[in-house]
């Protein structure tokens, strides 16, 4: 008797052992698939497997062509339904030829509209001679407006015996023909025409004389020597040259000493008009104030 209570309550205890403090039953291990680690590592080999295939459409192709293929696709179906070149507008063109624009333009009317390479037409067409600088947009459904800004001519570059029309910015324009532009003033020296701009201002801040001039010469890369109508030489300072021009401007109004048998006139001294008349071969000097 004794020893089957003793049996039973041990079989009491080991029940008790296997609940809860509240009498529940335990849970159960989580199954492998369901575990952090196990879903990490899961996670990165289909990553991994991702990356491979898509490394593996970029190397072979495939999804670059597929995506052309319905780029391509997509532009025939918008020009059917109307979007392609109907009419190209331009505006700011005075030199520059349309033909020339619209073969710069690189597309045709009747071309898909959405095809057109925006970028690349202003590219093409800023290399025209005439233009400096070109805008292109695409004005849907059916038109591409072109906006140019043409250069100015200036003057004619004379270097090394070959004649260019240059800009304001020393850009060259022309070499060749250039028959409608011989009026313009010719300037001389290699690096002339950066400096043109500049002597341009000197020159029409006097305008009665500037018109009697007809070439400048670049001296040293430092001053200018111009070629007045008659084949009379001035000469200009390095420095100051619009106060020396003044001055011969008002020399002209006052004792009209550039319709004198006048060979050369030195500006370059800033309180005196060195002058050397043509037949005696001699210069003379005119002070401030001083007739001749």
């Amino acid at each position: 008797m004794t020893s089957g209570i003793e049996n039973t309550k041990i079989v009491s205890k080991s029940k008790a052992q296997n609940r809860s403090p509240k009498g529940k039953p335990r849970k159960r291990a989580a199954p492998l698939w369901r575990r952090g680690w196990f879903q990490g590592i899961a996670g990165i080999l289909v990553l991994g497997m991702v990356s491979a295939s898509g490394w593996w459409l970029v190397r072979t192709g495939v999804l670059a062509n597929t995506f052309a293929a319905a780029k391509w696709e997509g532009i025939a179906l918008s020009a059917r339904v109307g979007l392609k070149i109907n009419e190209v507008l331009v505006v700011g063109r005075a030199n520059t030829s349309n033909d020339d624009l619209f073969e710069a333009m690189g597309a045709a009317r009747g071309a898909p509209i959405l095809a057109f390479d925006v970028g690349l037409a202003k590219e093409r067409i800023e290399k025209l001679p005439w233009v400096r600088s070109a805008s292109v947009e695409r004005l849907l459904p059916d038109t591409v407006l072109l906006s140019v800004e043409e250069r100015t001519p200036l003057a004619l570059w004379q270097n090394e015996g070959e004649f260019s029309l240059i800009d304001y910015e020393g850009h060259v324009i022309l070499r060749e023909g250039l028959g409608n532009y011989s009026q313009y003033m010719v300037v001389i020296g290699k690096d002339a025409p950066k400096h043109t701009a500049s002597l341009m201002e000197v020159l029409s801040s006097q305008p009665e004389i500037m018109n009697l001039v007809r070439a400048a010469v670049r001296v040293g890369g430092r001053r200018w020597n111009l070629r007045l109508v008659g084949g009379i030489d001035v000469q200009l300072p390095e420095d100051n040259a619009p106060s020396a021009w003044l001055r011969l401007a008002q020399y002209q109004r006052s004792h009209s000493v550039l319709d004198r048998d006048v060979m050369v006139v030195d500006l370059r001294l800033p309180d005196r008009l060195i002058v050397r008349k043509a037949l005696q071969q001699e210069a003379v000097t005119v002070s401030l104030g001083q007739e001749t």
